[in-house]
């Protein structure tokens, strides 16, 4: 078979590619290794995660907040296997969208593992033992990652885990130890302490979320604290063992003291790697980084004029909808348009609860980079609509230029911010200024308003309820 492009993938990053390289005309096949589509992110990521955070949501708010809204139950108690089954069942819709999606815009699927024979033929390896070989004048790389691990840590899946198996756990463990203070460790470690768990951060940087911004990193500290979160910053890890069911991680801290913390399981959570294994990049000569990512140009073309590669394959944040931007720009630029993709851009987003969002430069970022800004920052507590939900916590904070007013950076704490963000990125993409926020009208009583009330804060320094 002869395609106009083969994508070998089908997380965001490439069922997406896939889909607009068909609506542009494209003759398209896709190579999925797995029985199901969709990825990591569909099915052992951002999806059966958020599954469980709102599960676990549910049953903390029954247990920590009905009382006070004048709801009375008996003793919350619940269902771990039923939560799991539940998360279990949002994959399988999710993902079976993602074939009727295949199948609507008249892509070809293929499963097994996907190995490039030259530079236009790659090999489908399937699970029965047979192969086939289909064609493509255009590849699209779209392998996306894995956890990484530190080299002497033994993951057993079974105590000593990666989010993969934090996600299918029997039962609820009574102390969890996490080994980074990262998203994924937040998110995961989040659930279980709302079930019950005792939770233990082990961060080796002096902050939790060390790319976000540094009121992020001290508000969301604080409110994991209050909810019995524990952490230990600046501590590095230097061993992982287990004895039966214990398991003892020892750290150095900041003054070089050994310190030991003991748990059920360990989470280890200290990012992802770029996945390439058994592509077979070296057959034709794809460059690849001294971080094993896919080396790319400009318009995501590799040193091989006619292979591409997006997502976590390649640089840039480990996001499912970053990689879904750069399917789009790929598809379309192969298809002759000229597309665009703004990187400053990209929302970062922590889905705990409160979340956390931002967009643009960090305040550490503009220092760095010595930018004169000025800031401006209100408070969810002083807002009419948090004070009616109770989700007091958090705080926007806009980061302008100093001289022209234009939004250089926004980052949130608080409820429902992983949404409120988008209002920032759309006012950063035509590039408004603080005073331009500011004067727009925004519903009351809205979590929104906090943007409004920051905004007016850095454009002018007087927050109208603060």
């Amino acid at each position: 078979m002869k395609y106009d492009i083969i994508v070998i993938g089908s997380g965001p990053g490439g069922y997406i590619s896939a889909i607009r390289a068909s609506q542009l005309g494209k003759k398209v096949a896709i190579i999925e290794k797995y029985s199901t589509l969709g990825g990591t992110c569909l099915n052992v990521g951002c999806i059966p995660s958020k599954a469980l955070l709102d599960s676990s949501h549910h049953f903390y708010d029954a247990v920590h907040h009905f009382e006070e809204h004048g709801i009375s139950v008996e003793k919350p108690s619940f269902d771990f296997s039923k939560m799991i089954d539940r998360k279990a069942k949002v994959v399988e819709t999710t993902t079976g969208g993602i074939t009727y999606l295949m199948d609507k815009n008249n892509i070809d699927v293929y499963e097994g593992l996907g190995s490039f024979e030259d530079a236009t033929r790659i090999k489908i390896s399937k699970n029965d033992g047979s192969s086939e070989v289909i064609e493509g004048a255009n590849i699209i790389i779209a392998t996306g990652s894995k956890p990484a691990t530190l080299p002497f840590i033994n993951i057993d899946k079974d105590r000593i885990i990666t989010s993969t198996e934090a996600l299918k756990l029997k039962k609820v463990p009574k102390h969890l130890l996490v080994i980074g203070g990262g998203v994924i460790g937040l998110e995961l470690g989040s659930v279980y302490a709302r079930l019950g768990a005792e939770v233990t951060v082990i961060e080796y940087m002096d902050k939790i979320v060390p790319g976000m911004d540094t009121d992020i990193s001290k508000e969301l500290q604080k409110v994991f604290k209050k909810q019995g979160v524990k952490f230990a910053t600046s501590h590095k890890v230097s061993s992982v063992e287990r004895n039966g069911d214990t398991i003892t991680v020892k750290a150095t801290d900041k003054k070089d003291r050994e310190i030991e913390f003991s748990g059920d399981y360990c989470l280890v959570s200290v990012g992802r790697k770029a996945y390439t294994e058994g592509l077979g990049l070296e057959k034709v000569g794809v460059e690849v980084n001294e971080r094993g990512q896919v080396n790319i140009n400009n318009h995501l073309q590799t040193n091989i004029k006619n292979i591409y590669a997006i997502g976590d394959v390649v640089k840039g944040a480990m996001l499912a909808h970053k990689a879904e931007e750069e399917g789009v720009v790929v598809a379309e630029y192969i298809a002759g348009e000229k597309p665009h993709i703004n990187y400053n851009l990209i929302p970062g987003i922590v889905y705990t609860w409160p979340e956390a969002a931002a967009v643009g430069k960090t305040e550490q970022e503009l220092k760095e980079a010595k930018i004169e800004y000025k800031s401006g920052k209100f408070s969810m507590r002083a807002l009419g609509r948090s004070r009616a939900s109770g989700d007091l916590d958090g705080f926007v904070k806009v980061l302008a230029d100093k001289k022209t007013d234009e939004i250089l950076g926004v980052h949130m704490v608080g409820a429902r911010v992983a949404d409120l963000i988008m209002e920032a990125a759309v006012a950063m993409e035509y590039r408004a200024s603080a005073e331009d926020l500011a004067r727009i009208c925004h519903g009351h009583p809205t979590y929104s308003e906090a943007v409004k009330e920051a905004a007016k804060a850095a454009w002018d320094g007087k927050a109208l309820n603060a």
